[in-house]
């Protein structure tokens, strides 16, 4: 159902079972998946891909020019999965043509009011933004990853798969998976061992990515040398060899 107080533009594609609200404005080069709702006063501008399931609450932006001021109105794009929840006054913006040109969100995402998520970033599958967590451009967030209230993420960082941070952290180095991080700067405190028990992780290997962590952040040992430590455990547990992975290809350093 589209109100008639909406408006949607002819060149749209709205898919079925669609519920569009009063005021919400949709644009050219957009397109909607099957069964998504978006509520009053919201605002998506293309190109932008929205799969299907998605819940989009009042004042949300999607899809709008990002704020790099090197953007010159290239038609780059923000591509959406299905199931996520945007709530009130999220702000999602395109790519640019400095990156791959277009913004990704992956599928069965909770973003809380007022979070941020700037061009170029990479969103997985299965995340949790809370209220007025922000990501920088050309962020890559992973799987499963838990940001904190006021979280904010400087650009280019990666935060990898089942990693959380605590309220209000600033994050300005990469954050290996399964790493809790806390403080400004943030710093490594320790395991996301909930999310490890949650998710299914067998007891072993649970064991093997604590002993990994022992390894990177407890001992004295470098990067270099803890990686070359690891590679039994890294043979036998993909969840290690994540890690050791993720370390080895930092472009930024990981959080110390």
């Amino acid at each position: 159902m589209i109100d008639k107080l909406a408006f949607v533009h002819p060149d749209a594609k709205i898919g079925k079972n669609v519920t569009i609200g009063p005021w919400t404005y949709i644009g050219a080069d957009v397109e909607i998946g099957d069964d998504c709702w978006l509520s009053s006063h919201v605002v998506v501008k293309g190109p932008t891909t929205i799969g299907k399931g998605n819940r989009i609450y009042q004042f949300a932006s999607v899809g709008e020019d990002c704020q790099d001021k090197k953007y010159a109105g290239e038609p780059t794009k923000l591509i959406m999965g299905n199931n996520n929840v945007i709530r009130e006054n999220v702000t999602i913006h395109r790519g640019t043509v400095q990156d791959n040109s277009e913004t990704k969100i992956g599928s069965n995402n909770l973003f809380m009011n007022y979070v941020h998520i700037a061009h170029d970033c990479v969103v997985g599958d299965n995340v949790i933004l809370a209220n007025n967590a922000s990501i920088a451009g050309h962020v890559h967030v992973g799987d499963f990853v838990i940001l904190g209230g006021m979280t904010g993420v400087h650009q280019f960082v990666h935060i990898g798969d089942h990693a959380f941070a605590a309220g209000a952290s600033l994050i300005l180095q990469d954050v290996p998976p399964f790493v809790m991080a806390a403080g400004q700067p943030a710093v490594p405190r320790g395991l996301n061992r909930e999310g490890l028990k949650r998710r299914g992780f067998s007891i072993e290997s649970q064991n093997a990515v604590r002993r990994a962590y022992k390894k990177l952040y407890r001992s004295s040992l470098t990067i270099e040398e803890a990686v070359a430590e690891l590679q039994d455990d890294a043979k036998a547990y993909s969840e290690v060899k994540m890690m050791l992975d993720f370390a080895t290809n930092s472009s930024r350093g990981i959080i110390r």
